[in-house]
């Protein structure tokens, strides 16, 4: 039988046939599974495990059908030791079901850090120099002196501490500084528009001190805590008005655009402008 007649036999059109069915079966059987293994559409919210101890992710995680894991731990302030302090995905991230969180709990035991030397430094630098430390600028008081403006003393708990002195990460140190010979005051800086950490280092580089701040309930979580903004402060900005220094300067803080003074906006100020503002106070308050 010569070529031609294999292919026009029924056999071999028959067996071609049977072929071509069976890939298209296994085709099929292949799209359902896949369908079926990716759990197309079927994607859902990460829940927010912030603030939960690991017993109770470990709950969440089972009842939003995901799995987690301890990948790292850090040590804050923010939440109680144990807790969860950060998540990825971030909450609300749609994932598939079973799908692996990375958690980030918070360290049993504190970080120890060496606390630097801030005497005869600027308020804008031992305020940078706190930062990068891993502390948190505290409270400022005022006294007599022939510097202005320059640290005198650094407190923890109402009493000096030496540098590299051991200190836990995240302790707040209260500054002393010098007000010069004259009876200097601030003036009221506008806060409204800022979020937080903005209006506070805005605060510190007037000369003032960071009073109360209030959220208001349109703060639903973490993440809108750092996103809200002040719309009101007391005592109100004024071009005319002036604090003794160190003055504390209460904040309330919301998510809705709404309770915005009319002739306000929303203000984002980036870092460079925002050290340049602080540096145009000190040297106010220098003259």
């Amino acid at each position: 039988m010569s070529l031609k007649d294999f292919i026009l036999s029924k056999v071999f059109v028959r067996n071609l046939g049977l072929a071509f069915v069976i890939a298209v079966c296994v085709v099929i059987l292949l799209l359902i599974w896949l369908n079926f293994y990716t759990r197309h559409g079927q994607a859902k919210p990460v829940p927010d495990f912030y603030g939960l101890t690991l017993e109770e992710s470990a709950q969440l995680a089972k009842k939003n059908r995901l799995r987690y894991q301890v990948t790292d731990s850090v040590y804050t302030t923010v939440v109680p030791r144990g807790c969860v302090a950060e998540q990825n995905p971030r909450p609300g991230f749609k994932v598939k079901k079973w799908r692996n969180i990375s958690l980030t709990i918070n360290a049993f035991r504190p970080e120890m850090v060496a606390m630097p030397d801030l005497v005869d430094l600027p308020l804008r630098q031992a305020i940078a120099l706190l930062e990068t430390s891993g502390l948190e600028m505290g409270s400022l008081s005022y006294r007599s002196d022939l510097s202005v403006y320059l640290v005198l003393n650094q407190l923890h708990n109402g009493r000096e501490i030496s540098p590299d002195d051991s200190i836990q990460k995240g302790s707040v140190i209260d500054l002393v500084l010098g007000k010069g010979l004259s009876n200097l005051r601030a003036p009221v800086p506008d806060l409204i528009g800022m979020n937080l950490e903005s209006a506070k280092n805005r605060i510190f580089g007037a000369a003032l001190n960071l009073g109360a701040f209030i959220y208001d309930n349109s703060i639903l979580s973490s993440e809108d805590s750092i996103n809200a903004f002040v719309y009101k402060q007391n005592p109100e900005f004024n071009e005319d008005a002036t604090l003794q220094l160190g003055y504390p300067v209460y904040l309330w803080l919301t998510m809705d655009s709404t309770r915005l003074p009319v002739d306000s906006t929303l203000i984002v100020i980036p870092d460079t402008l925002l050290s340049a503002g602080t540096a145009k106070d000190e040297a106010d308050f220098s003259r």
